[in-house]
């Protein structure tokens, strides 16, 4: 077992004169089943396929594009675990410093919107000898007419922009295989448009048949009511079993999509994560301290995939869907056993789960042979009564795992959802709390204002509130001291300054002390993205208020932590410009005092360093920014959004 080859070197000490597929990617090359690239290639290599890797290519010259030669079938791109803008810019849209899919987590590795990058590389190296194939959350995300937040324009389908042929949307695998064995069997990549879950473009509707046409490219850009219209096609289709063929004109070529990928069976799930992975990043990384992302992955175990929870500011329904993909208990052990074996394993496995932890099953059974239902969730805005809320599978296989010698604990991090749980007759609370907390217990009711909640696809907080009781009253019961980290976010569609207020009284009251906040940032893809570009919600024709001004963003944001010092000014206006000066003076539930403390100015005299940042367009506090994807994933799968959650100053368990 070795690494895939990555230079001509390695190449000639296989034997390797050709390969089939070349794969250049916008990540730094980590052999692990966390990370896409690596999955795609040792499918495609168990499938009898050479492949090689051109990780992270210098995209100023073509040199790094020719270094593995032509390859016999073709050039597959993506920009990497995480839209390549988002990767690069806050929210504020400023440059990030760090990028942990890069060696030693620096950023600067790769090109803004890298898959229009790479692929006019390729082209300038190749021409129009070699098929290049698109895919990842970038072009998944982006392959239709779409908004683009940093650009703050909409831009045309990425295929009508790319130098590629063929865009490969959602996971990959399946595609990949059927496109491999058509282009190994002649078959011309123009040729290639019956594979689901991917996207072709032709020059006019005239040469394609059985499709819904959707608004083109020139009338979304002009309207957003035609925006929100034909999101909402794209949206209610996004269905392997019941999802039409959509078209829709991008200037001089019409992006045609056909159904997503059917779900993948246990079987295969068992398949691609039984292959053999090193489990680490490429020895060329050594010396730079490796790659970082994999610090949260390495000792974690992918259970499934997929995530029924329907939370509309989320990649992951575009790109895993909404169907359950679970592995086996035999293939999840298998796994557990070779991670035992590594040298630096302790005895944790830091997590076992996917883009929800305690969805391990589909949310009812009709699902695999109807598809998902046209236009519901399965928990918001109320609970399907189809639902199948049970966690029995995914207690038994967290029953076996605690058995095996040498494993001390099985620690679940990827968050759970807690309104599922309460509705669950099981045993998993306790089980949880006994076995599986590592002291903090990842949650994300994102939201306390029930009518932001209800536009982001979450439950409201009565069901958070009951849920706090019990988690607290359980570990009482345990005498245990157990926190629970919880996630908000700032300025999502439908945040008003009363509904950040409202979040900004919960805090306080509930003790929490969040270190780092999240703003809301509108991504390719999604149905809040959506709202907040167009101020409608696409579902129900309904209007939706966004925050957009650097000011009031920054207020929401600031709310969210209103005991720093440096938000006091920020704060304070908030509080006046809504009416609630109540919430300023000496009593238990105000928020700041009328004056600040140590002799720091008053709100009358300069601003704040929060004010003075957002004037130049900069943040004012610390930012948490959700991938793509937990998602993520997108998380890609479900350890590609790796997000941290630190809280310090707490007293006590939660009220």
């Amino acid at each position: 077992m070795s690494f895939l080859p990555v230079t001509r070197k390695d190449m000639e000490e296989r034997g390797w004169q050709e390969l089939d597929f070349i794969f250049v990617s916008g990540d730094a090359y980590v052999d692990h089943p966390s990370f896409g690239p690596a999955i795609l290639c040792r499918l495609l290599e168990k499938h009898g396929y050479r492949v090689g890797i051109i990780a992270q290519p210098d995209w100023h010259s073509t040199k790094d594009f020719a270094s593995l030669g032509k390859p016999r079938l073709g050039f597959l791109v993506s920009s990497g675990n995480l839209d390549s803008q988002l990767n690069r810019y806050t929210a504020a849209k400023r440059l990030r410093h760090d990028d942990s899919y890069s060696p030693g987590g620096k950023a600067g590795f790769r090109p803004e919107r890298a898959v229009l990058v790479y692929t006019a590389k390729l082209r300038e190296c190749w021409g129009r000898e070699v098929p290049i194939i698109v895919g990842g959350i970038e072009a998944s995300l982006r392959r239709f007419a779409h908004y683009d937040y940093w650009a703050d324009e909409v831009q045309p389908s990425i295929l009508s922009q790319c130098e590629a042929d063929l865009l490969v949307y959602g996971m990959g695998e399946h595609q990949l295989i059927e496109i491999a064995a058509q282009l190994h069997q002649g078959v011309e990549i123009q040729n290639i448009q019956d594979v689901q879950g991917t996207c072709f473009r032709v020059p006019n509707f005239d040469y394609i048949w059985d499709y819904e046409a959707i608004a083109s490219f020139e009338q979304v850009r002009k309207s957003k009511a035609a925006f929100a219209e034909a999101f909402r096609s794209e949206y209610l289709e996004q269905d392997a079993f019941r999802g039409k063929r959509l078209a829709q004109q991008n200037g001089s070529w019409c992006i045609v999509q056909n159904p997503p990928a059917l779900p993948l069976s246990t079987e295969e799930m068992d398949e691609i994560y039984d292959l053999p992975y090193m489990r680490t990043w490429h020895p060329m990384y050594d010396k730079a301290g490796g790659v970082p992302a994999i610090r949260e992955v390495k000792f974690s175990i992918t259970a499934h995939r997929g995530c029924f929870g329907g939370c509309n500011f989320c990649a992951i329904i575009s790109h895993q869907g909404r169907i359950i993909q679970p592995r086996s208990d035999a293939s999840i052990l298998r796994e557990a056993k070779i991670m035992t074996e590594q040298p630096d394993f302790k005895g944790y496995i830091h997590d076992v789960g996917g883009p929800t932890a305690n969805f391990h099953r589909t949310s009812c059974e009709a699902q695999l042979k109807r598809g998902t239902c046209h236009g519901k969730q399965c928990l918001s805005p109320d609970t399907c009564k189809n639902l199948v809320a049970d966690h029995s599978g995914y207690l038994a296989l967290l029953r076996k795992l605690r058995q095996l010698p040498k494993v001390k604990k099985v620690f679940i991090r990827s968050g759970i959802r807690f309104d599922y749980l309460m509705l669950a007759k099981d045993d998993f609370l306790r089980e949880l709390c006994e076995h599986h907390v590592s002291g903090q217990l990842k949650i994300a009711p994102e939201h306390i204002s029930d009518r932001v909640t209800r536009l982001m696809g979450k439950s409201g907080s009565r069901v958070y509130r009951r849920f706090v009781e019990k988690f607290t009253r359980m570990n009482q019961q345990m005498g245990k001291k157990q926190y629970l980290v919880p996630y908000f976010m700032s300025s999502h569609p439908g945040s008003q300054l009363e509904d950040a207020i409202e979040l900004a009284e919960f805090i306080k009251e509930m003790g929490y002390h969040p270190e780092q906040v999240q703003d809301f940032i509108p991504t390719p893809g999604t149905l809040s993205t959506c709202m907040w570009y167009t101020g409608l919600n696409p579902l129900i024709g309904q209007q939706v208020y966004s925050a957009k001004s650097h000011e009031e963003k920054a207020m929401q944001r600031a709310l969210m932590q209103f005991w720093l010092p440096d938000n006091y000014d920020l704060v304070r206006k908030a509080l006046e410009k809504a009416g609630r000066c109540d919430l300023i003076g000496y009593g238990a539930k105000c928020l700041i005092k009328p004056e600040k403390k140590n002799g720091r100015k008053t709100d009358k005299q300069a601003g704040s360093k929060a004010e003075q940042g957002i004037a130049r367009g900069r943040k004012g506090s610390g930012e948490k920014v959700r991938g793509s994807s937990k998602h993520s994933h997108d998380k890609d799968n479900a350890k590609h959004d790796n997000k941290k959650g630190n809280y310090k100053n707490r007293k006590k368990l939660v009220k």
